[in-house]
């Protein structure tokens, strides 16, 4: 094959086009490979588009890339006909044509065909298409690759597919000021007589025409016909850059989602080859050991700033500093079992966000709590030693303090983008050429400009990347927006290059800093950092896509491998488990990763979105699904969850929930599953309104639900207070609720067991009634000595050690009504417990104790005059049962003793005497 080939990125581009769309300027960069061929295209469809003749009917660059690697694939099926199957045949196929290599017919026609169609060495008019003739080599390269164009360029002729570009390679003014058709129909006249392609049993003009016959309308559908039938004649590298060709084409048709996943999160699953495993690096176990306090916490978000204005008018006095926060208030959390405080927007944030959000019509917002400046505290909520005060005070009623860290990106304007600009995602030139950066300079430091892109201030366009211009060099960069892929690019940050050794260490020791302060440290989008999503956004595989424009600068995974050799996570948990081992680090992931990042990353904590999703939208027989699956792959898993009912992204739970018995049932699974419960901001009080990043107060006046919060102090609190019966997974069973012959996948029933202390949740997530039987647990992983897992089950009896010899009794209370009852253990065991449920209805029965039933049957006695139902204090019960015990058994006596004086005396009597009827 021709190297280099004779057009310009395999794209047979007529020359006017060269001239009207001023694209001559991009050939230099181009051939000297400072740019990929996709820019050629990006900006060859952006011009073309635009003219007047295009309105209303855009091209893709994505299919102009198409066309040119289908013209790359079929010129090497021709060269390896010609090179290794029928060698000298084409030069032979001219001279019987009557169009010999050397002959002036020839020539006319190639001089011809370089004018109209120029390829890289005559782009910029330098050379004649006759003088570059001229200089070609005695072997005739230049004229033999000419005529391989001269074929294709007929073969697109025939293809319906080119028609939305077919002005861009139109031959008909080659056809009408030359013999190129008669040269062309000549020479594929010879071919057709000639050996067929070997391997394919079709001539070389058949097989040419192949692809267009297989789907004569669609590019992409030729291609990837091409892909598949042709794929052992196809060499690698074009095989990868196809691959790549279609991620590019589905990025330019592809339409951004919300960041939330619809209709609840996926079913989490494990294990190789399942949705959820991670098919790009081993899930080895490597946990993070708890320190004493950790399984126990449970966490209040506070949007910092928001809160102490809300505080300010609670106290009746200004808050503005974290010194300034009440011991009061810390008194109150504490009381109500808060063992951490997350707060949101401690550190100093970049200008540049608020900036933009002021002139984009939000006059009173302040900077992103995400797109920071650096890691030190605030100034106006009194620095570090403010930080200290309320860290030092709330330590003393048992709260922790937890902040976040966001280690994807920076801001906009932040110090790494002064002092290391080479530390972000970057290119040197935009990734579209429609972009324009002519708005307002975003820096506040005479070192460097910054501009986003201009259809940002009007809402028309998110471009991904904004504009760097460093005044200390004068290089210009266009650095990436932080992305996740599933939204908007955030444009007031910027994306942090991870692949360089140094970006890894900075915000490592960054993390180190803020661990030094903070013993809880929650990191934003934690998922994004994974290896298996940082290649996919940043770095895509052939064939696979990620953040806009990204395939192009893709790389193997041995290449990716090698820049970044480890899991940036895992090095993270060594180097805090070492420097600050007590140190709690809870990751935000989503994306079906929640058992990667605990189990092999070793984070203590990963947010677990099914329970917020699913239980709002009432899908449980999925959440169920998903926790069974959990405790058959590892129970541990599931003790490591951060469960939550809204997060600063979604609506507020009551927005979610609402405020009655349904809010309060998830609220009870909140309190008491596995894993660290995480309460919203203005949760507790029934707050409805969503406090975005950039809020500086409350928009809205609302008062608290006195009576939202005195059910949380009935019901909610008590149970918090007890999380370390709840926290744990090692003891945790998990039941199916049986309805007759069939399992009712709306219950959740679990029990949990600390010490000597048990407990038995029953929820009902449905607006229906239920009544039915806990008894069987779902299957649940058991180690076994050879390191293999077993899965078992168990039943209720055997979980809480019940006894069931008859003469034992179990007394427990509910916390959600109150009521103790009182059941047989042989019952128990045998038949489970009888749970009848109305909608939401939920249950929490704790405080087990066992009874001995005495020589007079109290306790059986009482169980069988209550039928299950419960009573304030079954101790209160006792007498009254005895006393009608007792009576009972006066009135047995008397009965007994009557029926033997009259026994005694019919033995005296005459034999006549009728028992019976006595």
């Amino acid at each position: 094959m021709q190297n280099p080939p004779y057009f310009l990125c395999s794209f047979p581009l007529q020359e006017r086009f060269w001239r009207e769309l001023d694209l001559k300027h991009l050939a230099d960069a181009l051939l000297e490979g400072q740019r990929p061929p996709i820019m050629f295209f990006r900006e060859l469809a952006s011009r073309f588009s635009a003219t007047p003749e295009r309105s209303g009917r855009p091209v893709q660059a994505g299919i102009l890339n198409l066309y040119a690697l289908q013209q790359k694939v079929l010129r090497h099926i021709i060269e390896r006909y010609m090179t290794d199957q029928c060698p000298g045949f084409l030069v032979e196929a001219l001279a019987s044509a009557g169009f010999s290599l050397t002959s002036a017919e020839f020539d006319q026609v190639a001089v011809r065909f370089c004018t109209l169609f120029p390829g890289s060495d005559l782009i910029s008019g330098k050379v004649s298409p006759a003088e570059w003739l001229a200089g070609d080599a005695t072997d005739g390269q230049r004229r033999r690759s000419l005529m391989v164009e001269l074929l294709l360029l007929k073969v697109a002729r025939e293809n319906r597919a080119v028609e939305p570009f077919r002005e861009l390679l139109d031959d008909r003014e080659l056809a009408r000021t030359s013999t190129y058709s008669t040269l062309v129909e000549s020479v594929e006249a010879v071919l057709a007589l000639a050996p067929p392609v070997s391997g394919f049993a079709l001539s070389l003009t058949e097989l040419l025409r192949l692809p267009l016959l297989a789907a004569p309308d669609s590019l992409y559908d030729q291609l990837a016909w091409m892909r598949e039938k042709w794929q052992m004649v196809i060499p690698p590298e074009i095989f990868t850059e196809v691959e790549t060709a279609f991620t590019v084409l589905y990025e330019e048709g592809k339409v951004f989602a919300s960041h939330s996943e619809p209709s609840g999160a996926p079913v989490l699953e494990f294990g190789q080859g399942t949705v959820g495993s991670n098919d790009y690096y081993p899930e080895f176990e490597a946990y993070s050991a708890d320190t004493d306090w950790m399984p126990n916490v449970v966490l209040l978000a506070k949007m910092v700033y928001v809160w102490l204005g809300q505080l300010s008018l609670q106290y009746g006095t200004p808050i503005t500093r974290l010194d300034e926060i009440p011991d009061a208030e810390l008194d109150r959390l504490a009381r109500r079992g808060f063992t951490g405080l997350w707060l949101i927007g401690l550190w100093e944030r970049s200008a540049a966000s608020q900036r933009i959000k002021h002139l984009t019509g939000n006059p009173d917002a302040i900077a992103s709590a995400y797109s920071l400046f650096d890691y030190t505290i605030a100034h106006d909520l009194g620095g570090e030693p403010a930080l200290w005060d309320l860290r030092n005070r709330a330590l003393k009623r048992g709260i922790r303090l937890a902040s976040d860290m966001v280690p994807n990106h920076t801001g906009l304007y932040s110090r790494w983008i002064i002092e290391h600009p080479d530390w972000f995602v970057q290119l040197d030139y935009p990734p579209y050429p429609a972009y324009t950066f002519t708005g307002p300079d975003l820096s506040a430091s005479p070192e460097v400009s910054l501009h986003i892109e201009d259809g940002y201030w009007d809402r028309r366009d998110a471009a991904v990347v904004f504009k760097h211009y460093d005044h200390r060099d004068g290089r210009t960069r266009y650095i990436y927006h932080g992305n996740d892929g599933t939204s908007t690019p955030w444009n007031d940050t910027a994306q942090l290059n991870y692949l360089l050794p140094e970006v890894r260490e900075a915000v490592i020791g960054t993390i180190q800093h803020v661990a030094r302060m903070f013993p809880i440290i929650r990191f934003d989008a934690a998922m994004t950092l994974a290896k298996k999503h940082y290649q996919r956004l940043w770095f895509p595989q052939p064939g696979h896509g990620g953040v806009a424009s990204r395939a192009e600068q893709g790389m193997s995974r041995d290449s990716f491998d090698g820049a970044m050799p480890d899991e940036f996570w895992r090095q993270v948990v060594d180097r805090i488990a070492t420097e600050q081992p007590d140190t709690l680090l809870l990751a935000e992931a989503f994306w079906l990763m929640e058992g990667y990042f605990v189990r092999t990353l070793g984070m203590h904590r990963v947010y677990n979105s099914a329970f917020m999703n699913m239980l709002k939208m009432e899908e449980n027989a999925k959440y169920r699904q998903t926790i069974k699956n959990v405790l058959e792959f590892d129970p541990q898993v599931l003790q490591r969850f951060v469960n939550f009912m809204n997060n600063p992204d979604e609506k507020t739970a009551v927005e979610q929930f609402g405020k009655e018995k349904k809010y309060f049932g998830a609220s009870l699974l909140l309190a008491t599953m596995p894993g660290l419960p995480m309460f919203g901001h203005g949760q507790v009080e029934g707050f409805h309104e969503k406090y975005g990043m950039e809020y500086k107060k409350a928009l809205w006046e609302e008062p608290t639900d006195e009576h939202l919060v005195r059910e949380h102090e009935r019901l909610i609190f008590p149970l918090l207070r007890r999380r370390w019966l709840f926290s744990g997974a090692d003891r945790f069973v998990f039941y199916d609720f049986w309805v007759g012959e069939q399992v009712n996948e709306d219950v959740f029933a679990y029990s949990n067991c600390c010490g000597d202390q048990r407990g038995l949740i029953v929820y009902h997530n449905r607006f229906a009634s239920t009544a039915g039987w806990v008894k069987t647990s779902t299957g649940f992983a058991v180690k076994t000595g050879d390191d293999k897992v077993a899965i078992r089950q168990t039943t209720l009896g055997e979980a809480l050690w019940f006894k069931g010899d008859g003469r034992h009794y179990y007394i427990f209370r509910d916390y959600a009504n109150g009521l103790e009852y009182i059941r047989n253990g042989r019952e128990l065991c045998e038949l489970g417990l009888f749970v009848a449920l109305e909608a939401y209805e939920c249950h929490a029965y704790l405080d087990f104790r066992e009874v001995w039933d005495d020589e007079f049957g109290t306790w059986g006695a009482l169980c069988h005059y209550l039928q299950g139902g419960g009573v304030a204090s079954t101790a209160a019960r006792v007498p009254t049962v005895w006393g009608r015990s007792m009576r009972r058994v006066l009135r047995s006596f008397a009965v007994a003793l009557l029926v033997g004086v009259i026994l005694d005396a019919a033995a005296f009597a005459e034999p006549a005497v009728d028992l019976v009827a006595l």
